[in-house]
């Protein structure tokens, strides 16, 4: 027999071999830890680190998580040891730099959770150098006295016995931005910490800037602060969180003062509102724009200042038990200028009813200028009339409700698609609609149309005016009201609303691809869960204007500039 040799594992008998048993067995241990680690590569990559489509474009589009939020992250421990993967929705959420500020509204130990405010602090060229040269800020009106008492102007006599004894002021119309900047200093909610902030405030006197150059300047002067204001945002953090989406400002203009079309020095206004940055902020003003989506509608400011909540109460009491004599009045001036106004029908028919009170307003004196004359006659009348001004609106409007008068409105626009955040959107509670081209047409009569509506009708919509005083009225800025909100409490509540909701829909993925901003009015009429809007009966009202260009520019530019003329004769 033949003896089997021993098999040797020396290393020299491995070289006699050449060594190929061995050689095998590793490249086949190497590919599989090559292919090993592949997978583990890929599973990190491809499955653990990546989240749906869409996520992964808007992390591109907003800065990452914060390093505290980081932290936190880190430290979910797994009970069996580890760190575990956080929760897909974490992680959705960690991604945008606004989720602490929308964390802290389900923070219930924290009063103002989901409700701060962050304040820049801009530069003193873009408010209060403004005010320190107030003689420039109207070629026909000393606006300086206007700005005293914090904006709210001289206090107002009581000779006639037609005010309440204290809050009632000589307000100019367009004083909103410096009121409602005072009063955003005593704001409850205000924090130094801008992410958790529920949004951005910059009090930047806009309505005060375009009137010290609207007449007589060309466009570079008066686009100067507008485009050194959003070259200065743009620079900040706090732009870059959102893109300025969650930032608002405020001017007491009518919409149309900041939106020229053009870049010719005789087109009106400036382009503020048409800056592509602007057009990310939300922009409050006494009228705004029914076909764009920037601007928001709040009201003018009115007499009353009300520092306590009882003086408001004691008002609305007083207004309670007022005997109307007067079916219906106006106070204002033809326009015969303008074919399309009917103001002098409106001034025909209250002359010929023995049931209305007229207050014609003309150049020179005329009670129409004076606060106390303009009251008596609201406080002392069912219905108050409230065409079209020179635009859509007009303060007489607010002064009226003040009075606890029912407001008759002409056109939507005066109203009803403006004022959305203030006033129901069932107008028909406090409000009569009569369409204007009734009016025109000499087919209404007015007397005879308010007559038809029912005493008991009548009461019930002048006691929705009377309850609707607190939102409608600036409180005095040096103080705050206890429980009631007012002008200034409603439009801060809407705007962190609309923030965030924008936020969340961002953490969602939710666009609406099918926004018309054209058809802006329409959606401002949708209740809490629409997102659909078709056909409306107010359609022929918005349709959009047209010059012989195509453009809608000349008839609103007009508007404003019209506006602006009657101010200079309201003070010759």
């Amino acid at each position: 027999m033949r003896r089997r040799l021993p098999i040797s594992t020396s290393q020299e008998e491995m070289e006699k071999s050449n060594g190929k048993p061995h050689r095998s067995r590793l490249c086949l241990l190497a590919s599989l830890s090559v292919l090993f680690w592949l997978l583990i590569f890929y599973f990190h990559f491809a499955v653990l680190s990546s989240g749906p489509p869409q996520q992964s474009v808007q992390a591109v589009a907003f800065p990452s998580t914060s390093l505290q939020e980081e932290e936190h992250l880190s430290h979910r421990k797994n009970p069996v040891g580890g760190l575990l993967p956080p929760p897909r929705e974490t992680v959705k959420e960690e991604i945008f730099p606004f989720v602490r500020a929308l964390r802290t509204a389900s923070n219930r130990t924290d009063p103002c959770g989901g409700r701060y405010i962050y304040v820049y602090d801009l530069p003193s060229r873009f408010n209060d150098l403004m005010l320190r040269d107030c003689r420039k800020l109207s070629l026909w009106t000393n606006m300086c006295k206007f700005m005293s008492n914090s904006g709210l102007g001289p206090p107002l006599e009581n000779v006639e016995g037609v005010f309440s004894n204290t809050g009632w002021y000589a307000t100019n119309q367009f004083a909103v931005d410096v009121i409602f900047n005072n009063r955003m200093k005593q704001y409850e909610c205000l924090t130094k910490d801008s992410s958790l902030a529920a949004a951005v405030f910059v009090p930047f006197y806009a309505g005060f800037d375009i009137a010290r150059y609207l007449w007589g300047y060309n466009i570079s002067v008066r686009d100067a602060a507008s485009l050194d204001l959003v070259n200065w945002l743009m620079k900040r953090p706090e732009w870059k969180v959102m893109g300025g989406k969650d930032h608002f400002l405020v001017a007491g203009r009518i919409t149309w003062d900041f939106r020229r079309l053009t870049d010719t020095d005789s087109d009106w206004g400036n382009k503020l509102l048409f800056l592509p940055a602007a057009k990310n902020m939300s922009m409050l003003v006494v009228e705004s724009s029914p076909w764009n989506a920037n601007d928001f509608g709040i009201p003018y400011p009115t007499y009353f200042h009300p520092a306590r909540d009882s003086d408001v109460f004691q008002w609305q009491d007083r207004m309670r038990k007022l005997e109307r004599k007067w079916l219906f009045s106006f106070a204002g001036a033809p326009r015969p200028d303008n074919p399309k106004s009917i103001r002098g029908q409106i001034i025909e028919q209250c002359k010929a009813s023995p049931v209305c009170k007229l207050l014609e307003c003309d150049f020179g004196e005329s009670k129409c200028h004076s606060p106390s004359s303009i009251m008596q006659m609201f406080q002392s009348s069912l219905f108050c009339l409230q065409p079209q001004g020179d635009s859509y609106t007009r303060r007489s409007a607010f002064d009226s409700m003040l009075a606890g008068c029912i407001p008759v409105f002409f056109h939507p626009g005066s109203a009803y698609t403006q004022y959305t955040w203030h006033l129901p959107r069932n107008y028909t509670k406090y409000s009569v609609f009569i369409p204007e081209d009734g009016i025109r047409k000499n087919n209404v009569n007015i007397e005879e149309t308010l007559k038809q509506i029912p005493s008991e009708v009548v009461k019930v919509m002048r006691e929705e005016v009377i309850s609707l005083i607190p939102g409608i009225i600036y409180a005095d800025p040096r103080s705050k009201l206890e429980t009631l909100k007012d002008a200034f409490d409603v439009a801060v509540q809407a705007v962190i609303k609309k923030v965030t909701k924008l936020r969340k829909d961002i953490i969602e993925g939710r666009e609406d691809k099918d926004f018309i901003e054209e058809n802006s009015w329409k959606y401002n009429l949708l209740e809490e869960g629409q997102h659909k809007v078709g056909p409306h009966e107010w359609d022929p009202f918005f349709s959009k204007p047209k010059d012989s260009n195509g453009d809608s520019g000349s008839s609103v530019s007009e508007s404003a500039m019209n506006s602006w003329k009657n101010e200079q004769r309201d003070h010759t």
